[in-house]
């Protein structure tokens, strides 16, 4: 089973930008996905970057949220801009899915990193 661990989370304050980290024990070539769960709320995919590169964003983070992928460092990331109140949530990076598609539903995954807190104030 491939460990993925993110990290890069923290605390800021509104329109400000954080860029996390996920880093996979070994390559996969699963498409990697980012998901954030709030208290009382559903887990929420946010982003995907497939096998080849390609992205898809949830509706509430287009144009902030960018996926990207170092294939030789095995990590992905999700740089976070304009963040506002209503993106504070555990985030989570998540692999196991089909490679070539861009999927941000949980089920389609079945490996999921710890976890790592964004915090936005207003």
């Amino acid at each position: 089973q491939v460990q993925l661990v993110e990290s890069g989370g923290g605390s800021v304050q509104s329109g400000g930008s954080l860029r996390l980290s996920c880093v996979a024990s070994q390559y996969t070539y699963s498409a990697m996905a980012w998901f954030r769960q709030a208290p009382g709320k559903e887990r929420e995919g946010v982003a995907v970057i497939n096998s080849v590169g390609s992205t898809r964003y949830a509706n509430s983070v287009k144009g902030r949220f960018t996926a990207s992928r170092d294939v030789a460092k095995n990590t992905v990331y999700l740089q976070m801009n304009s963040l506002q109140p209503e993106d504070t949530a555990m985030y989570y990076c998540a692999s196991g899915s089909l490679p070539l598609y861009l999927l941000l539903t949980a089920s389609d995954y079945n490996n999921w990193g710890q976890g790592t807190q964004v915090t936005v104030s207003s």
